[in-house]
């Protein structure tokens, strides 16, 4: 039998190898912009054609490279930062395998043209699929320029794989935000397909979030400073009432390299204690700085995970940081007993004593000789306010609440049933009652109900809009603002008349009826979180999930008591709907006790006397 194992040739190779490391353009943009942060580069610009798939360059100004060194960086494992083995554990530096110029260019067609400061030329090396066509000298300035062109022209099957263009886009956003937070200091810009994304100058960590994310950030964010003998924890994290849906706000920087860490990301969350709302995520940017000794960064492929020596200690330096944060600038709740406003008296009332309360006490009343109402005592306190018309005509003999009779088919109560078959109980649950049972269900899941069938049913039509008597700007970050674009059609047929206005800003002209302006920006981010946090459900049904949102936000303005007849237009609308019976979210909306139930309760109760 001949041999069968055969080494690949280096091309192929070279090929699988390079499936480690560039997944997608973001992923040779990250490994274009680490190196050109290791150069020391002051400022880097970032210029992407079709999402990445035709074009990924990076400018730096960084120390730029000699000829042999231009040649060498494409070489698999050559690299500059380190020469032994022991240097793995004193790495400061983004890069260290020697592998992200080998595996770019064995997938893309790249053009590099690099020049140091000290020399007059430079040099411009191009290479197809790790094929060197031409290497010669040439004019350029200063630092390095890597052009990355047809990701993946030699392997069609690996970018039939790549995603749309909006999505794409999201990613070399993303990787674009993670190097900007690390290095504030480092002025970087962004232009996609001619259009500038970012120009953010250099500055502090704070001047960088709020470049990148907004001037509404400046006011969510709570410093965190704390330094122990093994490390250092600096950055910011978000108020808790600004907690979002998604874990997309998330970064930890670990010696300015970005790290996904669930252990630490417990540890920030275990020090917000109970401030954060049921499924939410805090938003924070945080800095740890640690002795390269103490760390392994040298796990996985992309670099994104690193190992501390001791995770238990970090995570109790982190936790207490962010709690000790919290409380140093009055984020938890506290009760200031020196200036405790119930007992502040008013200018115009001092030195007045104050009166007591009137009480006033019926001496004829006597609740052993009251009335009795058939069939089961006195009424409840408040009855008549659940059920007016029997109290009306209580003198009149008709039935009260001590006694209800149920003669309605189920197609009659549907229809339409008399106003003393509904009530409330307080402003947040509903009552129906049914021959043989009661149905309870909450007013906001009743109200979410009759809105999102009501969206769903005049979606694309005119009636669903009102206009905006002053049209109103409404700017995101460049990533939610791609996002937005790319369900642009799906919220302008739900009511929203939205039309882009460049530098990723939108203006509202018109917003879905009975909605209230103030809520715009609010309803539009929640959107955009369902997208994040339920991409997959999302894109499938984006009609529906756009008017769950909308739905879910006009039924909390839904707060006032309502009157009896509000309350039976309310059912009554209910059961003219779709799936009455039912929640948005597909559980079942009311809750039934049948008059076995109670029986059987009334019975258990009287054994256990």
């Amino acid at each position: 039998m001949s041999d069968i194992i055969r080494l690949l040739p280096d091309a192929v190779a070279s090929q699988i190898a390079a499936g480690e490391v560039i997944q997608r353009p973001a992923s040779a943009l990250k490994e274009m912009l680490e190196n050109a942060v290791d150069a020391g580069a002051r400022q880097v610009q970032v210029i992407v054609r079709d999402a990445g798939k035709t074009l990924v360059q990076v400018v730096d100004d960084g120390c730029g490279m000699t000829e042999n060194d231009a040649r060498m960086s494409f070489e698999r494992h050559a690299t500059s930062k380190i020469r032994k083995a022991e240097d793995l554990f004193l790495i400061r530096t983004m890069g260290f395998r020697g592998e992200a110029l080998a595996s770019i260019a064995a997938i893309a067609q790249v053009e590099l043209r690099t020049r140091r400061t000290e020399d007059e030329t430079g040099i411009l090396i191009r290479i197809d699929g790790s094929d060197v066509k031409s290497q010669e000298v040439v004019s350029c300035p200063p630092g390095t320029s890597v052009s990355v062109k047809n990701l993946f022209f030699n392997i069609p099957a690996r970018r039939n794989f790549l995603k749309s263009n909006a999505a794409e886009t999201r990613h070399i956003v993303e990787e674009f935000h993670r190097v900007a937070i690390a290095h504030p200091g480092l002025a970087v810009s962004l232009r996609h397909d001619g259009n500038e994304v970012y120009r953010l100058l250099a500055g502090n960590l704070r001047q960088r979030i709020t470049g990148i994310f907004g001037k509404p950030y400046n006011e969510r964010l709570v410093p965190l400073e704390e330094s122990s003998m093994s490390v250092k924890i600096s950055g910011f994290i978000a108020k808790p009432q600004f907690a979002r849906k998604t874990r997309g706000e998330q970064y930890f920087f670990v010696n300015g390299r970005y790290v996904r860490d669930p252990y630490l990301n417990h540890a920030v969350c275990g020090g917000m204690d109970e401030l954060l709302a049921t499924g939410t995520y805090p938003s924070y940017f945080i800095n740890i700085e640690a002795d390269p000794a103490h760390l392994d960064v040298n796990i996985h492929p992309s670099k994104t995970e690193v190992k501390f020596d001791d995770e238990r200690l970090v995570y109790s330096v982190m936790k207490a940081t962010v709690k000790r944060a919290l409380g140093r600038f009055s984020v938890t709740p506290t009760l200031d007993f020196e200036n405790e406003r119930a007992f502040e008296v008013p200018l115009e009332k001092a030195g007045q004593t104050p009166k007591p309360p009137a009480i006033r006490v019926d001496r004829n009343y006597n609740p052993f000789t009251a009335d009795k109402q058939e069939g089961g005592g006195r009424a409840p306190a408040g009855w008549e306010q659940m059920f007016p018309e029997r109290g009306q005509a209580a003198n009149a003999g008709v039935e009260t609440p001590g006694r209800l009779s149920f003669e309605s088919s189920e197609q009659a109560f549907i229809a339409g049933m008399a106003a003393e078959h509904f009530g409330t109980m307080g402003h947040r649950y509903l009552v129906v009652r049914k021959p043989g049972e009661i149905m309870i269900a909450s007013r906001f899941s009743v109200t979410e109900r009759i809105y999102y069938s009501e969206l769903l049913r005049h979606a694309g039509s005119n009636s669903v809009s009102q206009q905006e008597l002053f049209p109103q700007a409404v700017g995101f970050n460049a990533a939610d603002f791609t996002l937005l674009k790319e369900i642009e059609a799906d919220v302008q047929r739900l009511g929203f008349d939205i039309r882009e206005f460049g530098n990723n800003t939108f203006v509202v002209h018109g917003i879905p009826s009975g909605m209230e302006s103030s809520d715009t920006r609010r309803v539009l981010e929640e959107v955009l979180e369902e997208y994040k946090h339920h991409a997959t459900t999302f894109k499938s049904a984006k009609k529906e999930a756009i008017a769950r949102v909308i739905a879910r936000n006009r039924a909390r303005q839904s707060r006032d008591p309502l009157s009896p007849a509000e309350v039976k237009e309310l059912v009554n609308t209910l059961f003219g709907s779709d799936k009455p019976y039912y929640a948005v979210d597909g559980t079942q909306l009311f809750i039934r006790i049948t008059e076995e139930e109670l029986n059987e309760r009334f019975q258990a109760l009287r054994s256990q006397e």
